[in-house]
């Protein structure tokens, strides 16, 4: 079965749609095996404060707009990485010691690697939503994701630094996982805004190479 790549004319009910069944119950076993065993139930529930709202966001959509297999396959792979980070903290997390390890590294990087996927893997989906649902003209569509990756990026330094200094004191160091660097955030939303340059590039010069005429929305 070929993955979807434009939304159909036609609405398809969660029970028809095979792909996004699979995507959403890798999810979900991934999500009950980061809180079972989790390290601290307080900051499993800050880090996924986020998921639930988006989770939300996913199943009040899907009646009207729906999106493609492929973004939801980019979408459940982000997810994935976050909620596997919350599990440990961020900053103590045993992929990111494997590769501190393996790579002779000075710190944890697994904080990186969700960074930059946040705009590495969820550019695409937001270009199809502008693209498809709203309508926007296709370098519109191109530029937003950049733009929101790094403005939604720098938003969410200044919630981590609330939630840290200001109404969880308790739970600051873990939530932040700076570890010791001062400029952690400043590096966190560098990383989001390249991955989301980095993969609008990828769908431009795979549009140019293949020829490929994405159609027109149907809504």
């Amino acid at each position: 079965m070929a993955f979807t790549i434009a939304i159909s004319k036609e609405r398809t009910p969660l029970r028809q749609n095979r792909w996004l069944k699979i995507f959403l119950s890798v999810f979900l076993l991934c999500w009950a095996n980061s809180y079972i065993g989790n390290t601290d139930d307080a900051n499993w529930l800050l880090e996924n404060t986020l998921v639930f709202i988006f989770l939300g966001f996913l199943a009040y959509s899907y009646r009207k707009y729906q999106f493609s297999d492929l973004s939801y396959l980019l979408i459940c792979v982000y997810l994935c990485l976050h909620v596997y980070g919350s599990k440990y903290t961020y900053a103590e997390n045993p992929f990111g010691y494997w590769l501190k390890d393996a790579f002779d590294l000075s710190r944890n990087h697994y904080d990186r690697i969700v960074h930059f996927s946040f705009g590495f893997l969820l550019a695409y989906p937001m270009r199809e939503m502008f693209l498809k649902w709203l309508r926007f003209p296709a370098w519109v569509a191109w530029t937003l994701p950049i733009e929101i990756t790094l403005s939604v990026s720098g938003f969410y330094e200044l919630i981590e630094w609330a939630v840290a200094d200001v109404f969880f004191k308790a739970q600051g160091a873990a939530y932040l996982g700076t570890q010791g660097d001062v400029w952690d955030a400043q590096k966190d939303i560098f990383l989001a805004f390249s991955g989301s340059i980095i993969a609008t590039t990828i769908v431009s010069v795979v549009k140019r190479i293949g020829n490929i005429n994405e159609p027109k929305s149907s809504l």
